[in-house]
């Protein structure tokens, strides 16, 4: 059987933590940030993990 491929896209969006889980960056911080409260973007800085219903079809996507 041949090798899964990773899918490139989404290695660059997303990472693998040690445990298992996904980690993904915070969406809403490219532009229209003067309409953004202080608090709001710097919670935004931060990355997150992905929310348990799509840890399996990203764990598909990122086979390593």
């Amino acid at each position: 059987m041949p090798k899964m491929k990773t899918n490139k896209s989404a290695s660059k969006r997303f990472k693998k933590t040690a445990t298992g889980k996904v980690k993904r960056n915070s969406a809403y911080h490219r532009h229209l940030l003067t309409s953004k409260s202080r608090k709001r973007k710097r919670q935004l800085r931060g990355s997150t993990l992905v929310a348990k219903s799509d840890t399996n079809r990203m764990k598909r996507l990122l086979p390593d």
